[in-house]
């Protein structure tokens, strides 16, 4: 049974809301930005250098949301959704071709204490945001929020996926774990497009 509408009162609390999991997001994808750049260029990671492009990509889906909140028009909204789509193409090239060629190079990724610490809390932090969204996005009755809660998430997974990848290398010395972290991003950038591009977001 569907949740009836929220009264204008809640609904003004509930955008509000919205808006703040939106700022929440785009400010520490912002800093994620420049930490995982400067982790993934001391430790020459794959898999760091990927997860800050993400990053950068997932400021344009918020920064998407805030704009559909805003109650911006809906042939906009899909001009952005096709210049993110445009992004996560470039994405998985870029770590298509990074991560066969370290793993057919054998290079290998330096140990990254600030990568390891900085994905472990992100994967928390967004795992939260992504909780809220959904909610905020069920109540309002908003598509747009609740997807990109669902994007958030997947965020929180990639995060996990890449910590393991330096987890086990830093531990284990599994070199091509790096790599292979690279990989699992480039499955999520091609979901990613697919998503966009058939309107399923």
């Amino acid at each position: 049974m569907n949740a009836p509408p929220p009264i204008p009162a809640d609904l003004a609390r509930l955008l509000r809301r919205g808006f703040a999991l939106e700022y929440l997001t785009l400010g520490w994808n912002v800093a994620g930005v420049a930490v995982l750049a400067a982790a993934a260029i001391a430790a020459r990671s794959v898999a760091l250098a990927g997860f800050g492009l993400d990053s950068l990509i997932e400021i344009g889906a918020s920064v998407v949301v805030v704009w559909e909140l805003s109650g911006t028009g809906e042939y906009r909204r899909r001009r952005a959704l096709r210049l993110i789509a445009v992004a996560f193409i470039g994405l998985a090239v870029y770590l298509l071709i990074q991560s066969s060629w370290a793993l057919a190079s054998g290079h290998r990724a330096a140990h990254s204490p600030g990568g390891i610490a900085w994905t472990a809390v992100t994967a928390v932090v967004m795992a939260a945001l992504a909780y809220g969204k959904a909610r905020t996005g069920a109540a309002l009755g908003n598509p747009v929020l609740s997807a990109e809660g669902h994007v958030t998430l997947v965020d929180a997974v990639l995060a996990a996926a890449v910590l393991t990848g330096l987890v086990l290398n830093a531990a284990a010395g599994w070199w091509w774990a790096d790599p292979l972290a690279g990989y699992v991003l480039v499955f999520y950038a091609v979901r990613e497009v697919h998503g966009l591009l058939t309107g399923r977001h």
